[in-house]
């Protein structure tokens, strides 16, 4: 396994394309682009998955640990899931089947996570009635947690004093049952592979439901025909009224204390990055923040399949809650081991508490910003366009990136157009021939002072590269008559090539595509010296033709037919090298077959 692998989400490079969609989406910018690739700087990544469900070429991965679920299974040890609660909006209509096939997988027996949350709950409110409120940001999301640890490190303090309901359900599960047991994730979150692995045993190993649907697919365990015969069991109870934090205000929700008081509650729930990001930026209330990073909960997580709407999902769940609500013996709390749970905090995890993490956060001066946006083409405030291309909202941002080292002036799209533009008119200047580029509406796209020298007679002084521009845009046929002649090319395989005389002189037109039935190029060449060398040529073949037919006159009766083909080869000598003159207005336009 390779080091990237190693990390929750990773970045397939041979299949990255520099479309920069990932940096756009990342709420925090965690994203280097080197060498045109976007790599993912893991000490400043939450996790989120936003990039995994945004990258449109999929190369943004998470990680696969399906291998360790199976050697744990060769290991002897007693394997129990940790089941999500948002399996119900996953797995609709086949919930029941979905905890069979789990089974049917070779796990020894499902609990639900949404026991750990209910003693987060308990936990909480056992503060509150001690200490009259509790002032906390929640900790149920591990994104959330990391994004407060690495980028809001002032509001660390500020975490609730209690693990992730995963966490929190895992130390209950080996208060329960002993050490010797392997305790699997499976649910919706990629962030719960780093509590698995920065807390090894709180849980041992995180499943997506993208990894488990697709192992299912490669058992060839089919839920709509799985054998109802495989009990549904959870241990050691069902989960509760819990069973509702995956969607946003489930955790207030599942308080004894806060239920039902909307108004005076003193908690509020936040989801989204962005809000949560401006919530912990902002002015901060007394209030418990329920903080969810995915917009409305764990039931939009990353991984899941999104099968359904949103608010399908989200009826799923809380019509699962209410059904639950109605059946007896469902878990409704440990208050002795919830006491631990507030007393020990961390400890039951045999951990510390988060701590601020030291991410770079670089401060350059307003010289090295300007120097930087120099690199980018901007020469000033007008040049800064802010149209975010390159992923960063302003052109200010992606300096400070490029000062940092993780994106490259190749990410600005106005400066590779700029330059695409400069090297076009440097070649268009020094060439010495006769170009223009039109549109398939035949209208000119770009031009050289030599084509419009040799169709019109303009000051020298009007032909400088902002003359030239203004001629974009205006017809062909205001220069050459046979405008039409470009129409046809654009549908040519091959464009052809013609000569044609102009003001005594023999021009030479050679068509090409720019860009397949949008952009079509011609450029112009004056031959006429060579033109002159074949005219002495054509002279030559016509003293021949007049001398051969005299010949052929005269003993017409032992040439035959041979002097008729010495009469045709002639001729299509004359007509190849001569140049035509038509005055039908086209310019008598001959058609080439090649260079010459």
């Amino acid at each position: 396994m390779s080091i990237l692998d190693r990390q929750p989400i990773y970045t397939e490079i041979n299949n990255c394309r520099d479309c920069y969609k990932c940096v756009r989406t990342c709420p925090v910018k965690a994203i280097q682009i080197k060498d045109a690739h976007a790599l993912i700087l893991h000490d400043r990544c939450t996790f989120c998955g936003t990039c995994v469900n945004e990258c449109p070429n999929g190369v943004k991965q998470i990680r696969n640990d399906v291998d360790r679920v199976q050697m744990a299974f060769m290991s002897k040890r007693k394997v129990i899931v940790s089941l999500a609660p948002s399996y119900v909006s996953e797995f609709q209509g086949l919930e029941d089947n979905f905890v069979r096939a789990l089974y049917k997988l070779g796990f020894d027996a499902v609990s639900e996570t949404a026991i750990g949350a209910a003693l987060v709950s308990q936990a909480l409110d056992m503060y509150i009635i001690e200490n009259g409120h509790a002032s906390f940001i929640s900790t149920a999301c591990p994104s959330v947690v990391e994004l407060v640890k690495k980028y809001y490190p002032e509001c660390v303090d500020e975490l609730a004093p209690v693990p992730s309901p995963l966490q929190t359900h895992s130390a209950y599960l080996r208060h329960l049952y002993g050490d010797d047991i392997v305790i699997v994730f499976i649910g919706p979150c990629i962030a719960k592979k780093l509590e698995a692995d920065e807390h090894p045993g709180y849980p041992d190993i995180a499943l997506t439901f993208r990894e488990v649907e697709q192992w299912l697919e490669e058992d060839n365990i089919q839920l709509e025909n799985i054998d109802t015969g495989i009990p549904v069991e959870f241990i050691p109870a069902k989960a509760g009224k819990a069973s509702i934090y995956p969607i946003e205000n489930g955790q207030i929700e599942t308080s004894k204390i806060w239920q039902n008081k909307f108004v005076e509650q003193g908690a509020l729930s936040v989801s989204g990055v962005e809000r949560i990001m401006s919530s912990l930026s902002g002015t901060h209330t007394d209030d418990f923040l329920e903080t969810l990073n995915c917009d409305g909960g764990c039931i939009n997580g990353p991984g899941t399949t999104k099968k359904d709407s949103a608010v399908v999902r989200k009826k799923s769940i809380a019509s699962h809650v209410m059904s639950r609500l109605s059946e007896p013996n469902v878990f409704d709390g440990d208050a002795e081991f919830a006491r631990e749970v507030l007393k020990k905090g961390y400890g039951i995890l045999k951990a510390e508490r988060p701590k601020a993490l030291d991410v770079t956060r670089e401060e350059f001066s307003d010289e090295e910003i300007t120097k930087a946006l120099l690199k980018l083409g901007k020469t000033g405030p007008d040049d800064e366009l802010n149209c975010g291309g390159c992923g960063y909202q302003t052109c200010r941002d992606m300096a400070k990136a490029l000062l940092a080292g993780i994106s490259e002036t190749e990410m600005c799209v106005t400066k590779m157009r700029k330059d695409a533009e400069s090297k076009v008119d440097i070649l268009l200047s020094t060439i010495p021939h006769g170009v223009v580029i039109v549109d398939n509406e035949l209208n000119i796209a770009d031009l050289n002072k030599r084509f419009v020298d040799i169709f019109e007679d303009y000051p020298e002084s009007f032909l400088d590269a902002e003359g030239l521009k203004s001629f974009r845009g205006s017809p062909v046929s205001m220069f050459v008559p046979f405008a039409e002649k470009f129409r046809e090319q654009f549908y040519m395989q091959k464009p052809a090539q013609y000569r044609f005389m102009h003001e005594g002189k023999v021009m030479r037109v050679t068509f090409f595509l720019v860009e397949s039935k949008l952009l079509l190029g011609a450029m112009f060449e004056d031959i006429t010296t060579p033109t002159f060398r074949r005219e002495a040529v054509i002279e030559k073949a016509e003293d021949v033709i007049t001398k051969s037919l005299a010949t052929v006159q005269q003993i017409a009766s032992l040439l035959g037919e041979n002097a008729a083909e010495t009469e045709i080869v002639l001729n299509s000598i004359i007509d190849e090298f001569n140049v035509h003159t038509d005055s039908s207005g086209d310019y008598g336009l001959v058609e080439e077959s090649g260079d010459r």
